[in-house]
């Protein structure tokens, strides 16, 4: 059955529109029903015609490569062998939207999905036919920036993912930073984590008898193990690892108490800094927010980029380290001056 737009001509008739791409699609089935179909069968199915058929014809011979052909012994239409359809049909802007969307993808986690996108992106731009660079153009007006992101080789991000999908065990390299020192352990990866420009797996780690956040840039290398990895439910994941404040989380979770200036309120407000925060403008214009949290590192390096426009009212110790940073780092200035 085709949908079609009406619209109403010079003398008030009713005009039936009846798109390109549906037309295609209406082509496409009679000729998976029936193998064959005759001329005058598509001219009178689609309400077009000969030529409109013709074009139509070509469309999905050319650009969607169907193996379709001119039978002229019998006259009609017949399919040329195996062939599997594109499960949609498009029309120019979800084409370009999709191309744009790879693009993105790209920029995400470069060579991630290449095997897999590679083959829908040439389908799209042979749909695009000549306007298939337009989506070059139409990418570069979107721009993604990335601060301080750190790259995930491609080999290990896929050996990741696979194993991720595949509920298999994993065998890291990892290296931690703070100690500058590499283990080797086994791990089940539970899930993905995308968190400021940088990619993290949450899993189960075998060597530490606990779930952990491994930064995955710091992987030196990454084997799939041939066992099934471990299960570990979501309210337990969402408890031990997403209840605090960013990547740092575990199960003793505080409530930090942050108080922005006026001026900082008007941005702070509108920011996102954690599912369950709280937060209210003061009688004076300062906004106080309420955040919680587990482990004090990140949140304590992302309070002191508001610098003297934010004050942490508390827990105590939270207030005590960012004093004793910016004592620190005030010491640092004054030998140099």
């Amino acid at each position: 059955m085709l949908y079609a737009s009406s619209r109403f001509g010079p003398h008030g008739a009713m005009v039936v529109a009846v798109s390109q791409m549906e037309r295609v699609y209406e082509i496409d089935r009679l000729l998976r029903d029936r193998r064959t179909v005759t001329m005058q069968r598509l001219i009178d199915e689609l309400r077009v015609s000969r030529a409109t058929v013709v074009r139509d014809i070509a469309y999905l011979r050319d650009r969607l490569q169907v193996p379709v052909v001119w039978d002229r012994d019998r006259r009609e239409y017949r399919l040329d062998g195996p062939f599997s359809p594109p499960a949609v049909y498009l029309n120019s802007a979800e084409i370009h939207a999709l191309l744009v969307l790879h693009h993105l993808v790209q920029r995400l986690q470069p060579s991630f999905l290449d095997e897999h996108l590679g083959p829908l992106k040439d389908l799209l731009r042979r749909l695009l036919g000549k306007d298939g660079s337009d989506d070059e153009v139409l990418a570069g007006r979107i721009r993604i920036l990335h601060a301080a992101s750190r790259s995930t080789p491609a080999e290990h991000f896929q050996t990741v993912c696979r194993a991720l999908l595949a509920r298999q065990r994993l065998r890291l390299k990892h290296y931690n930073r703070n100690r500058d020192e590499e283990t080797e352990r086994v791990v089940s990866p539970q899930r993905l984590v995308h968190y400021k420009d940088n990619w993290y797996l949450d899993a189960w780690c075998h060597l530490r008898e606990d779930l952990r956040s491994f930064s995955l840039d710091a992987s030196r290398d990454a084997e799939a193990v041939d066992m099934a990895a471990v299960e570990i439910p979501d309210p337990q994941l969402d408890r031990e690892l997403g209840s605090g404040y960013g990547i740092f989380a575990g199960a003793d979770v505080r409530t930090a108490e942050l108080r922005f200036s006026p001026v900082m309120a008007r941005w702070v407000s509108r920011e996102r800094w954690h599912s369950q925060q709280e937060g209210q403008f003061e009688s004076d214009g300062s906004y106080t927010l309420k955040v919680p949290y587990a482990e004090e590192r990140e949140l304590a390096m992302d309070i002191l980029r508001y610098g003297s426009d934010v004050e942490v009212v508390g827990p105590l110790e939270l207030r005590q380290r960012v004093a004793s940073t910016l004592s620190s780092t005030l010491s640092l200035y004054r030998r140099g001056t």
